[in-house]
């Protein structure tokens, strides 16, 4: 199953809307398409909204960290958003909660931002 992405704007802040799983292949590809598009078009405080996101495996959790790296290289900000199941398993296994900003929704995570 493939992916889509779909970019919303909420004043300052970009809006990814991840639906599908986000597995090795074509998903993460796009999904790292996807942040550096924002990234190089001047966007610095980016939510990826992953509550319609039933599956990610090990590589779609490195893209998570990669893009993550890739906003913050660029100054900027990113927060996740309705991240659950076995993909919130494997960021509290690997410690990686510590990192990722996770939040149950989007206006939690808007008004996170400093």
């Amino acid at each position: 199953m493939s992916i889509t992405i779909a970019r919303r704007q909420f004043e300052d802040i970009a809006v990814l809307e991840v639906e599908g799983s986000v597995t090795l292949g074509e998903a993460t590809g796009r999904l790292r398409q996807a942040i550096r598009t924002l990234v190089d078009g001047g966007e610095r405080r980016v939510i990826l909204n992953l509550s319609k996101v039933p599956f990610m495996d090990s590589a779609g959790l490195g893209e998570l960290v990669g893009a993550y790296t890739t906003v913050r290289r660029h100054g900027g900000e990113m927060k996740l958003v309705g991240i659950a199941g076995r993909a919130l398993d494997l960021l509290q296994i690997t410690r990686l909660s510590t990192l990722l900003e996770c939040f149950p929704n989007e206006e939690a995570a808007r008004r996170s931002f400093a």
